[in-house]
């Protein structure tokens, strides 16, 4: 039997031991190792109480057993669902007893997921969207990608494939009645209108964008400057706990030390950089140099200073602040900083003055840097340049109407096709293993 025929099974919650394990069964024996092992079908979608048995009799666990007939599934395939108590030997003898059925096996990550997008239960955008949504570690990233899981983009893209599909359907029209003088003009001017009009809005969807995919993998915020400034102790106080090793002696951060935050919904990562300095130490150089590259990747560099490193030039980041540390330490901590282009923000990271300040100003650079990006329509990479790449088709189907009906047509169907790849619908094949191998395994 080919894999995807086969019964599936996998651990749906979290890992053992737990109050409470749902352990998930797919496909067309879920029926069959249901009344197998609770000894009855319940009724359909009605949670029912049920002593679980292996073959021989032996009792593995009182239990709460669902079933969910396809195609009214999440998979569209029949579904068993056994809430059992969450210890390791329950759930040990439950997988041993359902990998002793013929045909029915562990199931891959994101196999689940995957059945369901095969069965057409789900787009390939909302099953992207459910991978955000189980890795969303910020109310605004979960926010967008409950979005995107109710369709929000793959509901607007077939409605723009099946504008595309009409305007096509009106210029082969048009070639077929091209021995008639005034059918073409009458099918081809609508045509075009539909098309104009569709690439405008596609266009504008494009240019609205700006950062919104950014949202999945957050703001990257680094702390730069010179050693034994408090770049490790700021790192701890924006993080309210301790993540890097603070010492008064310079070159302590060798490495690159990240911390992801959440700021008000808003995900950032924090990177902990080595002190910027010449050194002979090779080790210490590396970390220089890993510093340096990292500033430079980062959307915005902290540039971290004292009282003794103020006149250290930056490492080359734009945007970039500067901040003033130890001000509890520096009696002319009131004198204003002279740092063309460089916010003035002065605090005490070991003390706190100052940080709740700094942490408002990345809030509200996260604001201006992610802008509308929570309710746009695209989430991922691919889904921009398949939508630019339909753009760049519909615009052609115009430029080359006029050497030929024939031509505007094969760019439209071309449009079609690409925004059925968008959905998952055409030629995917080569690309769901890569989408689906990040999904949880009962997933």
């Amino acid at each position: 039997m080919h894999p995807r025929e086969q019964t599936i099974f996998a651990l749906s919650s979290g890992r053992p031991p737990s109050a409470i394990s749902i352990v998930r069964v797919s496909g067309p024996l879920a029926g069959t190792v249901l009344t197998s092992l609770a000894g009855k079908m319940p009724a359909p979608r009605m949670a029912t109480r049920a002593l679980l048995r292996e073959a021989d009799q032996q009792a593995i666990d009182d239990a709460v057993v669902l079933w969910f007939p396809g195609p009214a599934s999440a998979t569209g395939e029949d579904v068993a669902e056994f809430h059992v108590h969450g210890g390791r030997a329950v759930l040990s003898t439950l997988f041993a007893v359902l990998s002793a059925f013929e045909n029915v096996r562990a199931a891959e990550p994101g196999e689940f997921t995957r059945r369901g997008f095969e069965n057409g239960k789900l787009d390939l955008t909302e099953a992207e969207a459910l991978d955000d949504l189980i890795h969303a570690d910020t109310d605004r990233q979960r926010r967008q990608a409950l979005r995107q899981l109710k369709g929000l983009l793959g509901d607007k893209v077939r409605d723009w494939r099946a504008q595309i599909i009409q305007a096509c359907a009106l210029i082969e029209a048009g070639i077929d009645f091209s021995d008639e003088d005034d059918v073409p003009a009458e099918l081809i001017a609508p045509a075009l209108a539909k098309i104009k009009a569709l690439l405008e809005e596609i266009r504008e969807v494009l240019a609205a964008q700006g950062k919104s995919e950014r949202l999945r993998e957050g703001l990257v915020v680094a702390i730069a400057g010179p050693p034994n400034v408090g770049k490790s102790t700021l790192i701890n106080a924006v993080a309210r706990r301790e993540v890097a090793i603070v010492s008064p002696h310079a070159g302590t951060t060798r490495d690159v030390i990240e911390v992801q935050l959440d700021l008000d919904g808003y995900p950032v990562t924090v990177i902990d950089t080595a002190g910027v300095r010449e050194t002979v130490d090779p080790v210490e150089q590396e970390g220089v140099r890993r510093a340096r590259a990292r500033a430079a990747e980062a959307d915005l560099v902290l540039w971290l200073i004292d009282a003794e490193h103020e006149s250290l030039p930056h490492v080359e980041a734009v945007p970039s602040w500067t901040v003033r540390n130890k001000i509890d330490l520096d009696p002319g901590a009131d004198e204003p900083l002279q740092q063309p282009g460089g916010a003035d923000f002065k605090i005490s990271a070991g003390r706190g003055d100052g940080i709740p300040e700094l942490i408002g100003a990345l809030i509200g650079f996260a604001q201006d840097f992610f802008g509308s990006g929570e309710g746009g329509l695209i989430g991922r990479e691919r889904q921009r340049k398949l939508l630019q790449d339909a753009a760049d088709m519909l615009q052609r189907s115009m430029d080359v109407i006029g050497e030929g009906e024939e031509f505007a047509a094969e760019e439209l169907r071309a449009a079609a096709d690409t925004l059925g790849r968008l959905l998952g619908r055409v030629d995917v094949e080569d690309i769901l293993g890569a989408i689906f191998k990040d999904f949880c395994i009962g997933k």
